[in-house]
Formats: structure tokens, C-alpha cells, sequence
């Protein structure tokens, strides 16, 4: 029964997991010179909840908003987007007016009345539906639009999402990957997590408060000063010992970022945090080592059966945990 319990709630609870007023402080003021002059959409944010919301309000005139529109998700009855926009007075002086207005939908950011105002702004700010990131990415695309949004640390993996990164059509935010997120969630999943699963793995106590953990990240597509840093990589020099090849793969396997060395041409294995590294200009992104995106690369059926990368080290074969192909430029 708590098996049962904790699948329930996940179902019904993934999606409700709300972003801490210091992740969103921590991280947007890096952006902010693209803020100015800009209409932002948080289009899965309650004003009355989202620290997104708030935390745009009381910057709306630090960081020089056009206009701040949001809307948000009630299956169960008609809804309402919120409008700040930054009008000019008759003495000359600038101010803001907050409009709530009805919609012909239930907030979904998939409806046509929340697809319209999408085509309004200029960037998209927000915590999406975990379930939901393939889609909404998608529409992202779909409309050209600009965003800073938080995922899982895995959506890299999705083959709707890693050929994006690929094509320099979205990277990772400043926030380290290493580092985890917690989240507020509602009461229900508390006691869930903390009837279920162990503090320090799914949750997380702070300041008193039951916490829902998640390896998420910061995905964007605005260009920081982040993306085009060059990874050191004086001192790591290839041998055949050190950096084995794959069974299955023409390529070394590579176990720590910093690791990866300075003077071998070839593919390399590297682990999934290499993307927090990524600077186009330093590496190719070749393809993932594993499921059906390693495939598309060419990668062999191991020793298991499975399109996985393997490796044989001090005779023993076997699959290292995600890998991603580079190679140097």
C-alpha cells in the first residue's frame, strides 16, 4: 500500500513542485540586460503563489519591463491571465497597472487563448510541468521564443531535447549542475515523502519546512557570457591506459570532466555534467551513448543486448552510467 501510495502521489503531484524565491533571485539577475524594454510571460505561474511573478513585480522598474503577463493552470474551472504594463502618465512620470482578465480556457499552456499571448511576449520565464517538458519545449520552438526555464537534469537525455543542444538552440543556465533543487509542494506530497522516502534523497527539511528534491537545472536560450568559457585542459594527457575504448563505440571513455585530454583528436565518452563545460566553440557535440539516441551514432548492441556504451577496465566489462560524444574542435 505505500508503494501504491507514493506512485498515486507522484501521478498526481509531479507537476506541483514550486520554485524557491532564492533559486529565481539566484539566478535571473544574470540575465537581466535582456529584461529591459521586454514583455515577460510566466505562463505556469498563480500570482498569488509564483515566486516568479513576485519576483518580477518588485523589479518590474530595476529592470526596465515593457509588460509582465502570466497565467496558470486550474483543471477545474475557467481562468484568468495578469497583466503589469508600464504606461507614461500625463505629467510625464512612468507607472504600472495590474489588469486580471478572463480567458476562454483553463489556463493550459497549450490552449489557444495562452498560445496567443505566448506570440505576444518576447521571453518566457517559468517552471513547466516536469511532465510536460517535451511539449512545452516544443512550443517554444514552435514560436521562436526566448525563455529561461527550469527541467530536469536528465530532459538532456530526450531525443526531442538533446538535438536542440546540438544545434545551439538551448544550453544550460548558470546554476551548477552538480547542485540539486528543492521545491515547495503541497502538504499531501509531504507526508507522502515523508512516509515513503528518505530525507536527503527525495526531500529535504529546511527552516521546518518538508522540501521536494529534484536534480533540475536552468535551461535557456538567451546567450551568457557562460557558453563561450574554454575548459582547461592543460595537463591531461592521452594514453591507452588511462582512457580506454568502448566495445561497441570508436570512442574513449572518459570517467571525470577534468579528465578530458588536451592532445587526443578522436570521440570521447563524457559524462552528462560535461554540459555545464559546453562551449560550442571549444567542442562538438557528436550524440548520446545510450537508448535511441545512441543509435543514430552508431553505437553496437553490448554485452547485454542494449544500445549502451561498455567498457572493459582490469578485465571487467561494463556500462558506465550516461555518457555524451564530443570530440575536440
Amino acid at each position: 500500500m505505500a508503494n501504491k501510495s507514493l506512485n498515486d502521489a507522484k501521478k498526481a503531484k509531479i507537476d506541483e513542485f514550486y520554485t524557491r524565491r532564492e533559486d529565481i533571485e539566484w539566478e535571473l539577475p544574470h540575465y537581466k540586460k535582456y529584461f529591459r524594454g521586454k514583455t515577460i510571460y510566466c505562463n505556469c505561474d498563480d500570482p498569488e503563489e509564483s515566486e516568479f511573478w513576485k519576483f518580477f513585480v518588485r523589479n518590474f522598474w530595476a529592470y526596465g519591463l515593457k509588460k509582465l503577463m502570466s497565467t496558470h493552470y486550474d483543471p477545474n474551472k475557467k481562468n484568468f491571465s495578469y497583466k503589469l504594463e508600464l504606461t507614461e502618465m500625463p505629467n510625464g512620470q512612468l507607472s504600472y497597472d495590474g489588469l486580471k482578465t478572463p480567458i476562454q480556457s483553463n489556463g493550459d499552456f497549450r490552449s489557444d487563448c495562452c498560445i496567443e499571448l505566448l506570440k505576444e511576449a518576447d521571453i518566457v520565464v517559468t517552471n513547466p510541468p516536469f511532465s510536460l517538458f517535451r511539449e512545452y519545449v516544443a512550443q517554444l520552438m514552435k514560436y521562436d521564443k526566448k525563455f529561461i526555464i527550469i527541467g530536469a537534469k536528465n530532459a538532456i537525455k530526450y531525443k526531442e531535447i538533446f538535438p536542440l543542444f546540438q544545434q545551439n538552440k538551448i544550453w544550460f543556465g548558470y546554476r551548477p549542475i552538480s547542485a540539486d533543487m528543492y521545491f515547495h509542494v503541497p502538504d499531501s506530497y509531504k507526508k507522502c515523502l515523508s512516509q515513503n522516502k528518505r530525507e536527503g534523497s527525495a526531500y529535504r527539511v529546511v527552516d521546518g519546512e518538508i522540501m521536494g528534491r529534484s536534480a533540475s537545472v536552468w535551461f535557456t536560450n538567451l546567450d551568457i557570457p557562460k557558453r563561450h568559457e574554454f575548459l582547461d585542459l592543460r595537463g591531461n594527457c592521452y594514453s591507452p591506459e588511462k582512457y580506454p575504448k568502448y566495445e561497441n563505440y570508436d570512442a574513449i571513455d572518459v570517467s571525470k570532466v577534468e579528465d578530458i585530454p588536451e592532445d587526443y583528436d578522436g570521440e570521447m565518452g563524457v559524462p552528462i555534467t560535461f554540459m555545464a563545460w559546453y562551449n560550442p566553440e571549444q567542442f562538438e557535440l557528436i550524440g548520446m551513448g545510450t537508448g535511441d539516441t545512441a543509435k543514430l551514432i552508431g553505437v553496437k548492441k553490448n554485452y547485454r543486448g542494449r544500445t549502451d556504451l561498455a567498457v572493459t577496465i582490469n578485465g571487467k566489462t561494463s556500462c558506465p552510467y550516461t555518457r555524451i560524444i564530443i570530440k575536440r574542435r
